[in-house]
């Protein structure tokens, strides 16, 4: 089987994402331990999260999504006894997420510039735009990628939209990332392939049941230098 395309996530799949949010989480429950509200880091991830996905519909993913969750959830948990002064520093931390310097995985940019010469790669990525393509520019990673794709939400009326766009038919297009919900299964559901490469740190609404009809539609492999064996296979299928 020939791929016309080959797509990659990027958060947590060519660079670290998930610590940052892990370590904004850490600060804030030490903010609110600093104003009476003491909580457990299990706790704090367990509340934020459930404000957090509350609000996906209307703010999407990322930082800014991530910070005014934390706002409100603040605001909640102290019944608004929190003070300016303290949202002022849950907004330079999203400052601080928003500009820290990118470090990519192992063998990220050796992978890409070694399949740039047979596939031409895109990249699909969930969240701000302006966050997203400011973090691949500073990646060194765009001269990588033939196609960039941001979007709010990844599913498989998405991936379809994206391959139909570009003209692929999904069974020759094969996307690799670390999150089973956006970057496997809706892929697969589309009638494409995927490569799942676990990540150490993965936020946990990614994580999800794998249901039968994805079994052989995708692969996983334990780091990205793999990938290249995964390929390899799928050309001789």
């Amino acid at each position: 089987m020939t791929l016309d395309l080959i797509a990659f996530d990027g958060d947590d799949t060519l660079w670290h994402n998930e610590r940052s949010y892990r370590e904004g989480r850490e600060r804030f429950r030490r903010l609110l331990a600093g104003v009476g509200v003491v909580l457990s880091a299990e706790e704090i991830e367990a509340r934020v999260n459930q404000t957090e996905l509350a609000n996906i519909q209307v703010y999407g993913y990322g930082v800014s999504s991530f910070v005014l969750s934390l706002i409100e959830t603040a605001i909640s948990l102290t019944d608004g006894r929190v003070t300016g002064s303290d949202l002022r520093s849950i907004v330079e931390l999203a400052k601080q997420m928003l500009t820290e310097e990118i470090e990519l995985f192992p063998a990220v940019r050796e992978v890409l510039t070694t399949l740039t010469a047979s596939y031409p790669l895109m990249l699909i990525t969930k969240g701000d735009l302006l966050h997203q393509t400011s973090k691949l520019d500073r990646s060194g990673l765009r001269d990588c990628f033939r196609f960039v794709e941001v979007v709010s939400h990844k599913t498989p009326e998405v991936y379809s939209a994206i391959l139909s766009r570009h003209g692929i038919d999904p069974n020759r297009f094969l996307m690799i990332g670390n999150a089973l919900r956006s970057d496997v299964l809706p892929v697969v559901d589309a009638g494409g392939w995927a490569v799942h490469i676990p990540a150490a740190l993965t936020w946990s609404h990614e994580h999800a049941d794998v249901p039968p009809h994805a079994h052989g539609r995708y692969f996983e492999v334990a780091a990205l230098d793999r990938l290249p064996d995964v390929i390899e296979a799928l050309a001789r299928t």
